[in-house]
């Protein structure tokens, strides 16, 4: 154990190596970004669509690049990043392998506000949000908010509890949307249905700029807290022996993960497994030093759900599938993968 301790200790100090180790996933998103707004149901010319990008009305090709697809990119990056990382930050901060943003109630607390905004046929504006995103972030802002006071005690967040109250909460929204499909009508359902299960078709870049504020704000404070995080993944005792504030890092890191998860699960819906494949699959690949492996996976959430949404929108053109749908599909049997891993492991250690 000293030795594992003392190997990972040597990988919290940013090095060259580190570099290294991020730039492979920072030139895979690069190539998502550039070559995948290029395919689509309908071909279009890029070089037609920049040569009117001054004005995007007058070429049908900029028009479907610029207000269509790139809005659509942009988001799908926005919101594979912070899934990514909120998933390593909670795998690290709850010391369970099986962590992600779905875990603490974050996304169900998102799609409860959704849902209700859609029953209710709530119809207002308020700081330039459409309703049912609105709602969406309350939703998840208030699932964060319970999940935190159930959770606290004395000054800090244990773990365990942590969890649990998450599962809980998570549970109990889950039967409320259902019973809130129960008393629906068609058309109400339909549209709840189809907002749970995930999707990146916007039109326009106001609603993502609009989130841009929380999102960057969490995802600079967990960088930030990266070595604490290094340290929190063996434990709060050893952090706390090396110096860490365990109960001020636990907070900030638990609410900024939060809330870049609200902030993208209010426009996408609830998008599953994202926030768990990524995490995982970086970490073999590079090690679990939270320095790299943070931007790491943010790189490689964004060109993994921008590449989903690709394969969504064209593999049964002109019918979109909704990317929740197809990473649901890929997600489910990496998990059971992961189960037989972690069964394998526990197995060793008895």
């Amino acid at each position: 154990m000293r030795r594992a301790e003392r190997n990972y200790e040597m990988t919290t100090e940013w090095t060259k190596h580190d570099w290294f180790k991020v730039a492979p996933f920072a030139l895979f998103f690069l190539l998502t970004l550039i070559f995948c707004p290029a395919i689509g149901s309908v071909s279009i010319s890029l070089k037609e669509a920049f040569s009117q990008i001054g004005d995007v009305s007058k070429s049908l090709d900029a028009s479907v690049l610029f207000r269509t697809r790139l809005p659509r990119i942009l988001l799908a990056s926005l919101t594979g990043a912070a899934l990514a990382v909120a998933g390593a930050v909670f795998q690290a901060l709850l010391r369970n392998p099986l962590a992600d943003p779905f875990t603490l109630g974050v996304s169900s607390g998102g799609a409860m506000g959704a849902v209700i905004a859609i029953k209710l046929g709530l119809d207002i504006s308020l700081l330039g949000f459409s309703t049912v995103p609105l709602f969406s972030f309350l939703g998840a802002a208030g699932a964060v908010a319970l999940v935190y006071i159930l959770a606290h005690s004395r000054g800090r967040l244990p773990t365990a509890i942590l969890l649990l109250a998450g599962v809980s909460i998570s549970f109990f929204f889950s039967a409320m949307i259902l019973f809130a499909h129960y008393l629906a009508d068609f058309t109400e359902s339909h549209q709840m249905l189809r907002w749970l299960m995930g999707g990146l078709d916007i039109i326009g870049y106001k609603t993502i700029i609009k989130i841009l504020p929380f999102w960057v704000l969490g995802v600079v404070l967990l960088f930030i807290k990266a070595r604490d995080l290094d340290q929190l993944s063996f434990g709060s005792y050893v952090a706390w022996c090396r110096g860490v504030d365990v109960a001020r890092s636990q907070k900030i890191c638990y609410l900024a993960a939060s809330l870049i998860t609200a902030s993208v699960v209010s426009l996408s819906g609830p998008i599953g497994f994202v926030g768990l494949i990524v995490p995982h699959s970086v970490r073999f690949l590079i090690g679990p030093s939270h320095r790299a492996l943070l931007p790491a996976s943010m790189f490689a959430g964004a060109g993994f759900l921008i590449l989903c949404d690709t394969v969504a929108r064209t593999v049964l053109a002109p019918t979109e599938i909704p990317v929740g749908v197809l990473t649901a599909m890929v997600g489910g049997p990496f998990f059971v993968a992961l189960l037989f891993r972690e069964k394998k492991k526990y197995a060793f250690e008895e």
